[in-house]
């Protein structure tokens, strides 16, 4: 009997640096002068969790490829919930996507879901 044993002896290297930033802007940052601030660049996204008398639900609007998305999340969800869940979409949505822009722009009203998304993408 014959045996063959097949080893693959490599070094693990893992990187555990993000490649994203969270940069959080004021409403004088936006509004200082005509046009977008120089920080926000690439492919624009906007997110938006909202909530009625009817239920919670978040949305998704690629501004530069024209690409809406509209989730319906119930009438137990939180705002809060909605627009965590939103920007974790919208993520998604251009992590799955064929394009291959270095700068992706995802413009949000929540700090706190923007921070919260920072620590757990």
């Amino acid at each position: 009997m014959c045996s063959i044993y097949i080893y693959d002896i490599s070094n693990l290297r893992v990187n555990l640096e993000p490649k994203y930033r969270v940069t959080m802007l004021t409403r004088e940052e936006w509004t200082r002068s005509p046009g977008t601030p120089p920080v926000v660049k690439g492919l624009f996204w906007f997110t938006d969790g909202s909530r009625t008398e009817e239920g919670t639900g978040a949305e998704v609007f690629g501004q530069s490829v024209n690409r809406r998305l509209s989730i319906s999340l119930g009438k137990h969800t939180t705002v809060f919930q909605a627009e965590v869940y939103a920007i974790l979409a919208c993520v998604h949505k251009v992590r799955t996507q064929d394009r291959p822009e270095k700068y992706v722009s995802i413009c949000s009203d929540s700090e706190a879901g923007s921070l919260e998304g920072s620590s757990s993408c």
